[in-house]
């Protein structure tokens, strides 16, 4: 186990909190005027599932476990789970519906992701910052409307909806962050 502060957690990341492992699902950092600035995490306990909320102050020391980050490439899905392939060894590994969340929406065929693994379990899914989908529906623009300032509701093909710039039609290849399902920029190719 390693020691870190409480600020630099990161989503993805495996805590050993009471013995007990834990993934963490969001991280933030507060810095009120007054007072002192803490850490809200959102975890989820590997051995049941269990959501857990948590707070330290910014300094305080919290154990990361070992795990094991390891690039795979997707493969597909069944119902038995996500299947994920290393490429260096060509050895499979089936993450659960549980552990993909609602990253699963980005999976593209032969894409590949960072899988955390402790002890031979995937325990979470670190996704490419950026993916290339393409916008389904959007509306009309607007006359009048300036491109700086006002985006308009679109949808992507993988079902999510996003805000992009005016000038974006149906059809059009754009650049999303995975993070934060927000637009980034029209693709290239």
């Amino acid at each position: 186990m390693v020691k870190v502060i409480a600020s630099s957690v990161r989503k993805g990341n495996v805590l050993d909190v009471d013995g007990k492992l834990y993934v963490v699902l969001t991280a933030q950092n507060f810095h009120p005027g007054k007072g002192t600035p803490v850490t809200q995490v959102d975890m989820r306990r590997i051995v049941d599932g269990v959501k857990v909320s948590e707070r330290w102050r910014t300094t305080e020391q919290v154990e990361r476990a070992f795990v094991e980050d390891v690039n795979f490439q997707f493969l597909y899905e069944d119902g038995e789970g996500f299947h994920f392939m290393n490429p260096a060894t060509y050895d499979q590994v089936v993450v659960d519906n549980e552990t993909m969340g609602d990253q699963k929406a980005y999976l593209q065929e032969g894409m590949t992701c960072i899988l955390s693994i402790h002890e031979g379990v995937p325990l979470a899914l670190e996704l490419p910052r950026h993916v290339v989908l393409e916008i389904t529906e959007t509306e009309p623009v607007v006359k009048g409307q300036t491109a700086s300032s006002s985006y308009k509701p679109a949808m992507l093909s993988n079902g999510i909806r996003t805000m992009v710039p005016p000038h974006i039609d149906a059809g059009t290849r754009v650049v999303i962050a995975t993070e934060d399902n927000s637009y980034v920029e029209r693709a290239k190719n």
